[in-house]
């Protein structure tokens, strides 16, 4: 009897499907980007063969918060998710996506991009916006061309400007402008769009300041377009709720539920819990717990979106600093020169209006932007340029401002003075009360582990590891999970909440999505800043350890830490007949 034949056999490592089901010593035979056989192969034979011995066998993951719309075009892999085991990555979220715009009023788009998602003006021009304007072009575009398996939705934003022009700025919908959104968002449905996304977060404004312009819809338009999303198969509506900035509101609560009754679909957000979209669920986990559970028994399910991985992000004196955009006079002073900006942190008028800034952020969304600042606590002194100040690296702000009894603003701006704006700090959020927190929230059922953001802030962090971080972190060190329970959160969870019912599980007949590492070595390791995107724009690279190889629709793109140059990606839409290569 001739021996089997396999395009690509896994050996010898420990398979975990993605059910939570324990392991098995098997191995992972592969035919036509399929899932062939879970067996011992011994006699068998392929093209190519991967040696697991001592490795975890697990399905790659299933990212449910990215921005990789624009970078996907020119970037097919995703990076840096695909090295850390992301095989599919859904773009399209907070409402806006990469399609439908028309070829003349793409401005719009890329202002909404670079200010909410601080995404370079420059290195967008590097999408080839020719090649598409409505949403099953954009979708048709990238067949043949992906690395990465990728899954998007359509922007509440893009179809109100595609219907309304200018005046998606500044109004309601009529309910006939209404029927014609509808219209673009069943197309977009139909051609296989994730669902629907959309934002009325007071942080969400274009570069020109104006709110985006799913702010400005009315309820109705909103639960209009949630009945079209839900109306012709599975599917999601990603919605980011004004209060979710500043901790949810009944009528946002009732909100979620109406969108959920409407559309028949499950409805993601974020920030449930907190205080602010920074903060992990602390005073109002329990009325958000006690909602989620409710939402769950009237069978309309709301999920939330936790980030399990804390910031861990650079603040400069300078206009690379984003963080401060709602402390008015604070990020005026970043974005002066840096002649203007040394006069100014000796100027006592300037430091009254700094320091006064920063205690009183803006909270009127009518004035601007909400965007939580970094608490005191939580920004460090990473390294000093002056030997006199070795002994503040390692304080946070309110220390050094406890030690000098000042203000923190003053603490912070006396020391980069003394050293000539070459002190470097960090926002890092990871503390005990951080921990105990992401402890609690991440076994409630409805939160869902993992946001990267993937393809954007890349010039303040690149969140790519998020899952690195998890399976060490939380998973084989702090053992929050067990392994096979922890992967299945990362893969089989988020791929059945999204409807990618073929995504998520190690099957025989199932794509072959496949991430290989090693238990031990699993890990984030170090950001890397280069200059890799369109016009020489530079980003963070998230690095990590650990991972022996990425592996989609049974073609392997990431080995040993380098991309092989295969394209096997899918464009992803739920429902598993409708998945095209």
């Amino acid at each position: 009897m001739a021996a089997e034949q396999f395009d690509l056999i896994v050996r010898g490592g420990y398979v975990i499907d993605g059910t939570g089901l324990p392991r098995r010593r098997v191995d992972v035979g592969i035919r036509d980007g399929r899932i062939a056989a879970l067996a011992h192969l011994d006699d068998a034979t392929a093209a190519e063969e991967i040696d697991a011995t001592g490795l975890i066998v697990a399905p790659g993951i299933v990212d449910p918060h990215t921005h990789y719309d624009p970078q996907i075009t020119f970037d097919p892999y995703a990076t840096m998710s695909c090295f850390h085991g992301v095989t599919t990555v859904l773009a399209g979220n907070c409402g806006f996506s990469a399609a439908p715009v028309r070829h003349d009023d793409i401005e719009f788009l890329t202002d909404i991009f670079a200010s909410v998602e601080d995404m370079n003006p420059i290195a967008l021009s590097g999408v080839p916006w020719d090649r598409f304007e409505t949403f099953p072009e954009y979708l048709d575009a990238l067949k043949g061309k992906l690395g990465v398996n990728f899954a998007c939705y359509v922007g509440h934003s893009n179809v109100r400007r595609w219907v309304m022009g200018d005046d998606a700025y500044e109004r309601e919908a009529t309910p006939e402008e209404i029927a014609a959104m509808q219209a673009v968002v069943d197309e977009a449905v139909e051609a296989g769009a994730a669902g629907l996304s959309s934002s009325a977060a007071a942080t969400h404004l274009d570069i020109k300041g104006r709110p985006v312009p799913s702010r400005k819809a009315g309820r109705d338009e909103l639960l209009a377009l949630s009945a079209t999303a839900g109306k012709g198969r599975p599917g999601t509506i990603c919605y980011l709720p004004a209060s979710a900035i500043g901790g949810m509101t009944q009528d946002d609560y009732d909100l979620l539920l109406e969108m959920g009754d409407a559309s028949g679909l499950p409805i993601i957000i974020q920030g449930i819990g907190g205080r602010s979209k920074v903060e992990v669920p602390t005073a109002g986990w329990e009325a958000a717990s006690q909602f989620l559970d409710e939402a769950t028994a009237r069978g309309t399910p709301v999920y939330s979106l936790l980030m399990s991985r804390p910031f861990d992000r650079t603040v400069e004196l300078g206009p690379n600093n984003g963080h401060y955009r709602a402390c008015f006079a604070f990020n005026e002073f970043l974005n002066l020169s840096d002649e203007e900006r040394l006069a100014a942190l000796s100027d006592p008028a300037w430091r009254d209006r700094l320091r006064d800034s920063v205690e009183n952020c803006n909270r009127d969304p009518e004035k601007g932007t909400t965007l939580p600042a970094p608490q005191w606590p939580d920004v460090y002194i990473v390294q000093v340029a002056e030997a006199r100040n070795r002994a503040h690296e390692g304080k946070s702000i309110a220390e050094l401002a406890a030690e000098r009894g000042v203000a923190p603003m003053d603490a912070m701006l006396d020391l980069a003075l003394d050293e000539n704006m070459k002190t470097t700090f960090r926002w890092r959020t990871e503390s005990p009360e951080w921990a105990a927190a992401v402890d609690v929230a991440q076994g409630h059922p409805s939160m869902i582990v993992g946001v990267s953001d993937g393809g954007a802030h890349l010039h303040k962090d690149d969140g790519a590891d998020w899952s690195s971080y998890f399976l060490r972190s939380w998973v084989l060190d702090r053992k929050r999970w067990s392994l096979e329970e922890g992967i299945r959160q990362i893969t089989q969870v988020p791929a059945a909440m999204l409807g990618f019912a073929d995504r998520g599980t190690l099957r025989v007949g199932g794509w072959a999505d496949i991430m290989i590492f090693d238990p031990e070595t699993i890990g984030p390791w170090r950001k890397e800043f280069v200059r890799d995107l369109p016009g020489n724009i530079g980003r963070w690279k998230a690095l990590g350890n650990g991972v022996k190889a990425t592996i989609v629709n049974g073609a392997v793109i990431v080995l040993d830490g380098k991309l092989t140059g295969a394209l096997p990606g899918h464009v992803v839409a739920p429902g598993t007949a409708l998945e095209a290569a």
